[in-house]
This record gives structure tokens, C-alpha cells and sequence, in this order.
């Protein structure tokens, strides 16, 4: 697997998805579009938007989703905050780094090297806000994010990450 490439492409996901402001209001139009989502491709999926201090500004679980999956958001969530990466970002340097959670300092308790957080981000380069889900293969909710981005953002061209890869 050439990861250096993966994460190129996730750099330039990374990138293309900015937002020029971030309101609460855009949190609740954001997160209604990523239900809507859920509801018309017939998944289960949990999703959260939060301020980068950790308020919780838009929440949803669908019915086949449980608190481990809000568990699982919340390690994203720390992941992405401290790297200041997607976490499939995150978890493509530590492959290409070799390190994991532990070499750190973290406890994977708190933490977690997967896919499903992504940074909502100004484009004067300031992060306001991360987006997180839970319940899909890590690499599929990483895509389903991005997806959903790109829709509410309107925004056409932004690279996808292959979802059968195994990172």
C-alpha cells in the first residue's frame, strides 16, 4: 500500500472542504443534509458535530446505532482535535510513520487511529468545528463525511478515497 499517496489525497480532501464560516445554524443545516443522507441510502450511522471545545451543536443516531458508537465519536473527535487532520489522516501518517496511539502518549481509550472525523475548517485556515460518525467500516465513514461535504459545500473535483483499501 503506498500510503504517501493516500495521504496526498486526503491532504487535498482536506483542502477542497473548507467553509468560509461555520454557524451553529450551518451545523444544523450540515448535519439535516447527513441525516437525509442516512435516510435515503437506507444505512445505520450515528453523526456529530461539534466546536472544537467539545460543545455537542448537532447530534443523530439512527436506530441501529448504540453508545459504543458515541464512544467511537469521541475518539475520533480527540484524535482529530489533537492532530488537527482527518482521523483517516491521522491514521495514514501513523502507518507511514509506524507509530501508533501509545507511541503518543495516548490511551487508546481516548483515542483512535480510524476513519470517521473530519475538521471543519475556515479557509483562513482556523478549525472551528469536527464532524464525526460511527458505524460504518472505518475507510466508509470517512467517505460518507466527504460526500457530504462536498454536497453541502457544493463543491465538485474533490478526490475519494478508494473504501475497499485496507489502511
Amino acid at each position: 500500500m503506498d500510503y504517501q499517496s493516500v495521504n496526498e489525497l486526503i491532504l487535498k480532501q482536506e483542502e477542497i472542504l473548507q467553509f468560509e464560516h461555520f454557524t451553529n445554524q450551518d451545523a444544523w443545516n450540515l448535519g439535516k443534509l447527513m441525516v437525509e443522507e442516512v435516510v435515503q441510502n437506507g444505512i445505520e450511522l450515528a453523526v456529530c458535530i461539534r466546536k472544537l471545545n467539545g460543545n455537542i451543536i448537532f447530534q443523530y443516531a439512527s436506530e441501529k446505532t448504540n453508545l459504543n458508537n458515541e464512544n467511537w465519536m469521541n475518539r475520533k473527535f480527540n484524535t482529530v482535535s489533537l492532530t488537527e487532520r482527518s482521523s483517516l489522516g491521522a491514521t495514514v501518517v501513523s502507518k507511514i510513520t509506524k507509530e501508533d496511539v501509545t507511541v503518543q502518549g495516548l490511551r487508546y481509550t481516548e483515542y483512535v487511529f480510524c476513519g470517521g472525523g473530519f475538521p471543519i475548517r475556515l479557509r483562513n485556515g482556523g478549525i472551528v468545528a469536527i464532524v464525526t460518525v460511527s458505524n460504518l467500516p472505518h475507510v466508509k465513514d470517512h467517505a460518507f463525511i466527504v460526500n457530504c461535504l462536498a454536497k453541502y459545500l457544493k463543491v465538485s473535483g474533490v478526490p475519494d478515497v478508494d473504501v475497499d483499501i485496507d489502511i
